[in-house]
């Protein structure tokens, strides 16, 4: 049987964080229902699945890259970075890897790219919701240091809100100082 790992990510579109990769080997023999795309669960759910992938996956890993990278690199970049970083952070190495999307990073085995893959594959719905359970975690732990921005609530996406408190309280560490309304706020206060 063919070891397969779905591997997506979460966080190309937020001014902030990093961007969180994850990738999932599923056990056959330990189905996991309920699986779908991240985005079209509540929290409460995806908690609850990230719970059990956790439990029954046969290996998962994450990978990730920095806002530093993102910066240096571009996101599409960063993303495959962080994909490939998860990857290679299997114990049990995959010999085909789906990968959500249509770009696919440099792996040492058979790739499939599959747009919409979070909502066709079951190992890559699994590989969404983990990640975005880890990426939000993270959030909540920025918004504890600086609770202003409201990072609890929009998770570093570009929301009014989150517009808002850069144009008040200015750009920190954890901002992608690439991404266009951050780089505006930055050359206004030169």
């Amino acid at each position: 049987m063919t070891i397969i790992a779905g591997v997506d990510e979460v966080g190309r579109g937020p001014l902030a964080g990093p961007v969180i990769a994850a990738a999932v080997i599923l056990d056959p023999d330990n189905p996991i229902s309920g699986l779908r795309d991240s985005k079209k669960l509540s929290e409460k759910k995806r908690q609850e699945l990230s719970l059990i992938i956790h439990e029954c996956a046969a290996g998962f890993a994450f990978g990730r890259a920095e806002v530093e990278e993102i910066d240096q690199l571009n996101i599409l970049q960063a993303s495959l970075l962080a994909m490939q970083r998860a990857v290679e952070g299997l114990v049990l190495q995959p010999e085909h890897a789906l990968i959500d999307g249509n770009h696919a990073p440099a792996l040492n085995c058979k790739v499939t790219t599959i747009i919409k893959g979070d909502d066709k594959e079951d190992a890559i719905a699994a590989a969404s919701i983990i990640a975005k359970v880890k990426r939000d975690a993270e959030m909540l732990q920025m918004h504890d240091i600086h609770p202003q921005y409201g990072f609890d609530r929009h998770k570093g996406y570009p929301t009014k809100l989150h517009i808002q408190a850069l144009q008040q309280y200015g750009v920190t560490e954890h901002h992608r100082r690439s991404f266009r309304p951050v780089k505006e706020i930055l050359l206004d206060r030169q």
